[in-house]
C-alpha cells in the first residue's frame, strides 16, 4: 500500500465518511478505546487483513497514554520484583521502537543513577543494568559506564555532593506518548481501519448469546447508530470495569486505577547532562529532560474518583518536590513549576494492597462470545498486549486470521527519516524555516514533514511561532485539525502539543490565537471560537486551583466543576 495522504489523514472530511463507514458496513473487530492499547490492536488487526473499526469517547490518548513519565523503557526497577519476562519483553520493544518502527519518536535517554551505599550496592545494581543492557538485544544505545563521585558530579553538577559515592551512566529512552499514540492510531487509519473520536460506546448489540457489535453515540452532535463487528475488544484501560458493566457481562478481572503526579520545571533549574533515577522509600522518582523543562514523576496512590480527569493535589506536589530536593544544591520551590499533569495506570486487581507492588503485567480475557477485554501492561508493551488482544479475538473472526506482523510494520512518518535528519539544512533552505525547526518538526513527524510545512505554501505566515508558545509553528496547530484529529482546543494544547504543560501559562495565553489558526479548519465561527477558548480557560483554572488541595477529594471536585470539551452521557441509551 502506498503512503498516500487521504489514507492516514483524520481530518474532517474522513470523520464525516467514517460515521457513515460505522453505521452502514460489517466489521470483523470493534476496538473501544484509542489509547495506545486499542490503537495498536486497531493497527495489529487492520495488517492481518482484518476490517477494523476504532472508538473513541474522547480524544486518542486523554487518558492514561497522555500522562505517562514520558519514558519508552523496559522497567530497570521490575528487576527487583523478579518479573524478567516483562523486562526482556519491554526492553525488545523499546529496542524495536528506537531502531525501526517510530526512530522519529522514540529516542535514546542517558541516565544517571546516583549510588549511596557503599560496597554491596555497585556490584548489586551493575548486575542488574547489566541484564537491562543485554535481555532485550538492545543494538542502540550504548552498555553502562561506572562513574566515581566527580565523576557523576561533572556529569550532574546539581546533585550535593553527599547525595551519592558515585554513580552509574546507562540508556533508556524518550518519547512524547500522546504524539506517539496518535501516530498509532494514524497508522491503522493507513492500514484501512475505520477511525473515530468524540464518539461514545452506550451500549452493546446482541444476537443470540454473543456480542455482535455495539451502540455509539457521536459526542459533538449526539447522532446514535449501531456498529456492527463479528468482535468487540475492550481495550478502555481504567474504563474497563465500566465498558464491563455496560456490556451486562461478568468481568474475568478488576482494574484498579493508581494516579501518578508529574511536575515540569524549567531546564535551567536543575544542571544536568543526564536524566536522573532516583530511589525513594516508596519506588523511583524520575527526572527526565523535556525540550527546554525537566519532568519530575512520579507518585504512585490509589484513586477511587473522576477517571476522566484525575486530579493532582498539593500533597503530591509537595513530595515530589521533597523527594527531589532531597538530592539538589539549589532547592525547587512550587513556583518553578510550570506545569502538572496527572495520569492512572490501569492495574489488575487483587494482586496486593500496595498499587506500587501490583504486576505490570497484562491480562486478556473472552468475556463472552464476541467480546474480548485487556488490561494492565505498561505503555512500552502495548504492540505485544495489541497482538495477544487480537489472537483472542480470532476465535469469533469468520474464516482464518493471519498472525501479527506489527513487528515490521513501521508507523507513518518512520520511513526516510534518517535520510531526512541528515538532509535538514536543505529542507530547512527549501522551506525557508532554521534547520533547528525542521529537526525538532522531524523529532515529532517524521517523513510526514512535507505534508504539514505544505499547508504554509499559500499562507508563509504559518510559518512563524505561535506567539505565546514559541517553539510551536503556527502551521502545527492548523495541520493538528487538518490531519490528526483535533476536534477541540484542548486537543491541540493538551496533546497535538503539549504546551499545556511547557508553558506556565498553561496555554491560556495563546489560546485565542490557537482557536483562530484551527477555526477555518473546524468550520467555527466568531461564538464557538469564544466557546472553545472560555472553556480551556476555566479548564486552567479549575485545574490550578485543584492543585492548591489538600486531598484528592477536594481536588476531585475542583477539576471536576469545568465545563467538558465533549457531550457525554453516563446511562445506556435505546437506539
Amino acid at each position: 500500500m502506498t503512503e498516500q495522504a487521504g489514507t492516514r489523514s483524520l481530518g474532517p472530511e474522513q470523520r464525516e465518511r467514517a460515521w457513515e463507514q460505522l453505521g452502514s458496513e460489517q466489521f470483523d473487530v470493534v476496538v473501544i478505546g484509542a489509547g495506545v492499547v486499542g490503537s495498536g490492536a486497531a493497527l495489529d488487526a487492520a495488517t492481518r487483513g482484518l476490517k477494523v473499526a476504532l472508538i473513541e469517547a474522547r480524544d486518542f490518548a486523554s487518558g492514561t497514554s497522555s500522562r505517562s513519565s514520558k519514558m519508552f523503557h523496559g522497567g530497570l526497577r521490575y528487576l527487583e520484583q523478579l518479573e524478567f519476562g516483562l523486562v526482556a519483553e519491554a526492553l525488545h520493544e523499546r529496542e524495536l521502537s528506537m531502531s525501526s518502527l517510530a526512530p522519529h519518536l522514540v529516542k535514546p535517554l542517558k541516565f544517571l543513577f546516583p549510588l549511596t551505599h557503599r560496597l554491596w550496592e555497585r556490584p548489586y545494581m551493575a548486575a542488574g543494568i547489566f541484564l537491562y543492557d543485554t535481555m532485550g538485544g538492545s543494538k542502540s544505545v550504548p552498555a553502562q559506564k561506572h562513574l566515581t563521585r566527580a565523576a557523576a558530579l561533572r556529569m550532574a553538577p546539581s546533585l550535593k555532593r553527599g547525595s551519592l559515592i558515585g554513580g552509574i551512566r546507562y540508556y533508556d529512552t524518550v518519547v512524547d506518548d500522546a504524539r506517539h499514540t496518535m501516530t498509532v492510531a494514524r497508522t491503522a487509519a493507513h492500514y484501512g481501519a475505520v477511525v473515530r473520536t468524540s464518539t461514545q460506546v452506550v451500549g452493546f448489540l446482541r444476537e443470540a448469546d454473543r456480542v455482535s457489535g455495539v451502540k455509539i453515540r457521536d459526542s459533538e452532535t449526539g447522532a446514535t447508530t449501531q456498529v456492527r463487528g463479528h468482535v468487540v475488544i475492550n481495550a478502555t484501560g481504567v474504563w474497563t470495569d465500566e465498558i464491563q458493566s455496560l456490556s451486562g457481562e461478568r468481568g474475568r478481572f478488576q482494574v484498579r486505577a493508581s494516579k501518578g503526579v508529574h511536575v515540569v520545571v524549567p531546564r535551567d533549574r536543575i544542571v544536568s547532562e543526564a536524566a536522573i533515577i532516583l530511589r525513594t522509600e516508596k519506588s523511583v522518582l524520575f527526572i527526565i529532560p523535556w525540550g527546554s523543562h525537566w519532568i519530575i514523576g512520579t507518585t504512585d496512590t490509589d484513586w477511587n474518583l473522576d477517571l476522566a480527569h484525575p486530579a493532582a493535589t498539593r500533597a503530591d506536589i509537595d513530595y515530589l518536590l521533597g523527594q527531589v530536593n532531597k538530592v539538589l544544591v539549589t532547592s525547587l520551590t512550587p513556583d518553578d513549576i510550570e506545569g502538572v499533569y496527572a495520569g492512572l495506570r490501569p492495574l489488575l486487581a487483587g494482586e496486593s494492597d500496595e498499587t506500587s507492588k501490583l504486576s505490570r503485567e497484562h491480562a486478556v480475557a473472552r468475556v463472552a462470545p464476541g467480546l474480548i477485554a485487556i488490561a494492565g501492561g505498561k505503555y512500552t508493551t502495548y504492540r505485544v498486549m495489541a497482538a495477544d488482544a487480537v489472537d483472542a479475538a480470532a476465535e469469533d473472526v469468520p474464516g482464518r486470521v493471519a498472525d501479527s506482523i506489527t513487528e515490521k510494520v513501521r508507523l507513518v512518518g518512520a520511513d526516510g527519516y534518517f535520510a531526512l535528519i541528515n538532509q535538514a539544512d536543505q529542507v530547512a533552505t527549501r522551506y525557508g524555516v532554521h534547520p533547528y525547526r525542521v529537526r525538532h518538526l522531524l523529532d515529532r513527524y517524521g517523513s510526514l514533514i512535507d505534508e504539514v510545512l505544505a499547508l504554509a505554501q499559500d499562507r508563509p505566515e504559518l510559518l512563524g511561532p505561535i506567539t505565546e508558545a514559541p517553539n510551536y509553528l503556527q502551521v502545527e496547530a492548523v495541520y493538528a485539525a487538518a490531519a490528526e484529529g483535533a476536534l477541540h482546543l484542548e486537543d491541540v494544547l493538551a496533546r497535538r502539543t503539549r504546551i499545556s504543560i511547557e508553558y506556565a501559562h498553561r496555554g491560556v495565553d495563546c489560546a485565542q490565537q490557537v482557536a483562530e489558526l484551527i477555526a477555518p479548519v473546524l468550520g467555527w465561527d466568531a461564538e464557538l471560537v469564544t466557546h472553545e477558548v472560555t472553556n480551556y480557560r476555566r479548564r486552567v483554572e479549575a485545574e490550578v486551583l485543584s492543585q492548591e488541595q489538600g486531598d484528592d477529594e477536594g481536588a476531585d471536585a475542583l477539576r471536576a466543576a469545568a465545563p467538558e470539551a465533549r457531550s457525554e452521557i453516563l446511562e445506556p441509551v435505546i437506539l
